[in-house]
């Protein structure tokens, strides 16, 4: 009786350590696959933060439906694969994507923007040419000289609005880190289909159809959605196998004795008979031992 005892207390703690593990494994699932790049719903300083985007010079292409803001400085990997990837997607949708660039402020007394880069943002916030925009980001980055457009260095107004653009940022970045948003680029703002004020500092493109969803975008949120259920299931079934017992396999059973063979039986000879000839085989013990059988030419073939 307490043997059995014993047993069933080892098969409990295995349980609950397997019930253990498997929560753990859909819990890091769905926090590694869903969750952490789930945007932030806004829920402090809304107003200040929509006053600041209405404010801004952004360029846009004009479209009817919902706006998107963008926060972003020219040769941002993340900000320009966004585009890339995302802006078809929200035009599809008659979105209205508005850019807000800015120039990054000099750090340690190295310039982070170049003089074609001012150049061309002073002149967006001025005259917000959409079209102006899409050639430059249609364009290299270190091949772009901002031909025709005037200089913002040595230009009190032009340089003035490029500073503003710093100026805005360092606005709109604690509003937004108040809010629990982080300070990487692109940073993403929107309204979903409720109104709420949403924010995504965007540089996983597992974050993208959060977006695309809220806005109505065509995207691929279900197939997200399986990859989250497959990382659970896997986890689930890791856990398991590890701590499932083993059996010991049963031990083979002997194989049964051969039995004996009879002993040729032998026909003696009629009287007025010649002898019968027996066909030829060598005798060992009491088995016979058959001739070799013939194989053919044929070559055998395995798969």
């Amino acid at each position: 009786m307490e043997h059995h005892h014993h047993r069933f207390l080892f098969f409990s703690l295995v349980a609950v350590i397997v019930g253990g593990v498997i929560a753990a494994g859909g819990f890091w699932a769905y926090w590694n696959f869903w969750e952490r790049f789930r945007p932030v719903t806004i829920a402090k300083n809304q107003t200040e933060i929509q006053r600041l985007l209405d404010e801004a010079d952004w360029v846009s292409p004009g479209r009817s439906g919902p706006p998107i803001w963008m926060i972003t400085y020219r040769d941002c990997t993340d900000c320009t694969a966004y585009q890339r990837e995302e802006f078809p997607k929200l035009a599809a949708a008659n979105i209205d994507t508005r850019v807000i660039v800015f120039a990054r402020p000099d750090h340690e007394g190295l310039q982070e923007s170049t003089p074609a880069e001012r150049a061309t943002i002073a002149e967006l916030w001025i005259n917000r040419d959409w079209s102006l925009y899409a050639k430059w980001m249609a364009t290299p980055h270190k091949d772009w000289a901002a031909d025709g457009l005037k200089p913002a260095d040595h230009d009190f107004a032009r340089n003035a609005v490029v500073n503003a653009t710093r100026d805005y940022v360092n606005q709109m970045t604690p509003l937004l880190k108040a809010a629990g948003l982080g300070d990487a680029y692109p940073i993403l703002i929107w309204r979903d289909h409720d109104g709420f004020l949403k924010a995504c500092a965007c540089t996983d493109e597992r974050s993208y159809h959060f977006i695309r969803s809220d806005l109505g975008a065509p995207g691929e949120a279900k197939k997200l959605l399986d990859e989250v259920k497959s990382a659970i299931s896997n986890a689930t079934n890791t856990a398991t196998n590890a701590t499932a017992p083993t059996k010991k396999p049963a031990p083979a059973a002997a194989p049964p004795a051969p039995a004996p063979s009879p002993a040729p039986a032998t026909t003696a000879p009629a009287a007025s008979s010649p002898p019968v000839t027996q066909p030829q085989a060598a005798t060992q013990g009491n088995s016979m031992v058959r001739a070799p059988r013939r194989h053919s030419n044929a070559r055998a073939v395995f798969y």
